[in-house]
């Protein structure tokens, strides 16, 4: 299950059913998880954490240093979750001495050529496609799907549930549930297919529905729409979450 040719450390941590191919760099302070697949010429530099059944093809670069200046060679991880798939020649670096560690969830698929700065908090179940690029301190929810060539701006949130169209250029904190596109980013509808995807109710997605017409359509300034909001969708969790998400950003969210 590991080609002889595998360059692999003796202090690594390597889990039961661990495929490793041709070439492939295993540096000291790796751990691997069972059943995962390494593929070809693939680097696992220190800091790599690998989960349970994760799969890295060939040529990625995976826990490499920050490209971070002020970075000083502290001892910091790259974790991913059980089930992601890193897709060839994508670029995942580790932590600095900000956050730690970079953290990439379950179930994620990272196609070829995608970046993930340091610092990134990556929810469960998300999609970047080929060229997807994510500065530094980038934090993610769940059920994202990011379109190719996206590039997101350092220090941005994206909400759970956004998909958003590729080529766009993400410079402000995007509200969960929601589409995004064009340059300069704007909303361009609710991400309905994906919540229906997921179970939510006839009921809820017109809540949300609602709750952004208010916020982006009636012509009040993001303070009194989310005021609006609040007073009439309170008790409802996933409308909660869009204000908490709101009244939460520090770089101001897109209008």
């Amino acid at each position: 299950m590991i080609h002889k040719t595998a360059i692999i450390s003796e202090k690594a941590t390597i889990g039961e059913n661990v495929e490793i191919g041709p070439f492939a760099i295993i540096e000291d302070d790796v751990i691997i998880g069972n059943d995962c697949k390494i593929g070809a010429h693939a680097v696992l530099a220190d800091g790599t954490r690998l989960s349970d059944k994760v799969t890295i093809y060939n040529s990625a670069s995976i826990s490499t240093i920050p490209q971070d200046l002020k970075f000083d060679g502290e001892k910091t991880t790259l974790e991913i979750g059980e089930g992601t798939v890193v897709r060839e020649f994508t670029t995942l670096n580790r932590g600095t001495s900000h956050r730690g560690k970079t953290v990439i969830g379950k179930n994620c698929l990272l196609m070829a050529y995608s970046h993930v700065a340091h610092d990134c908090i990556i929810g469960n179940n998300c999609i970047f496609a080929n060229g997807a690029t994510l500065g530094g301190h980038v934090v993610v929810g769940d059920f994202v799907n990011i379109s190719a060539f996206v590039l997101v701006h350092q220090f941005t949130h994206i909400g759970s549930q956004c998909m958003i169209m590729g080529g766009s250029k993400v410079n402000k904190d995007i509200p969960p549930y929601i589409r995004v596109m064009g340059e300069p980013i704007k909303f361009s509808g609710l991400n309905t297919i994906g919540m229906k995807r997921r179970n939510f109710s006839k009921e809820v997605i017109e809540s949300i529905s609602d709750a952004y017409k208010i916020l982006f359509r009636s012509g009040l300034n993001t303070s009194q729409g989310v005021e609006v909001i609040s007073d009439k969708y309170s008790e409802i969790t996933e409308v909660k979450y869009i204000l908490d998400f709101i009244n939460g950003s520090e770089r101001g969210i897109l209008r």
